[in-house]
């Protein structure tokens, strides 16, 4: 009798069941469009704002320079001035469409 051999490792689930693809089942499939609130397709983007991210590396830094790490110290540092400009552009940019708003004549 053929034993199959135990899996060493798992295999990632990526949200998707394991459904075989037999002739009936086209209409189970995912397609592009079906992702919900829960199914977001990029999961690279920070959830928080700019604002909680810089404070966040910050705290980080601090930490990390308390317990002696340098380096990591100056990533989170690097990460922090990522956010400090994102923060200025975004204020600019607030500031630039205000002064638009304001400088337009009014037609009457």
């Amino acid at each position: 009798m053929f034993h199959r051999r135990p899996r060493r490792f798992r295999r990632r689930q990526n949200g998707r069941s394991h459904q075989s693809h037999g002739n009936g089942n086209s209409q189970l499939r995912l397609r592009s469009g079906s992702f919900t609130n829960t199914h977001s397709r990029n999961n690279f983007r920070p959830t928080q704002s700019a604002e909680k991210l810089l404070e966040k590396y910050n705290n980080l830094a601090k930490e990390a320079l308390s317990s002696g790490d340098k380096t990591s110290c100056e990533n989170y540092l690097q990460h922090a001035d990522h956010f400090i400009r994102i923060i200025e552009d975004k204020n600019r940019n607030k500031a630039q469409s205000k002064n638009e708003i304001t400088s337009k004549p009014k037609k009457l």
